[in-house]
């Protein structure tokens, strides 16, 4: 999921570099909503391994 985020977040660099704000906006917000996905999921599987030990 990290690699998906890193891929919009690419794609909303280059948008903004050529100029097209709407595109770059919007990948950048589901960039931005990947990597809180990816945070949340990180953080329960942290918690998980812990309770298991």
């Amino acid at each position: 999921m990290l690699r998906w985020t890193l891929i919009f977040l690419v794609i909303a660099l280059v948008a903004a570099l050529f100029g097209f704000g709407g595109i770059a906006a919007g990948a950048a917000g589901i960039a931005k909503i990947l990597f809180f996905i990816f945070l949340v999921l990180f953080v329960i599987s942290l918690i998980s391994g812990a309770v298991r030990r």
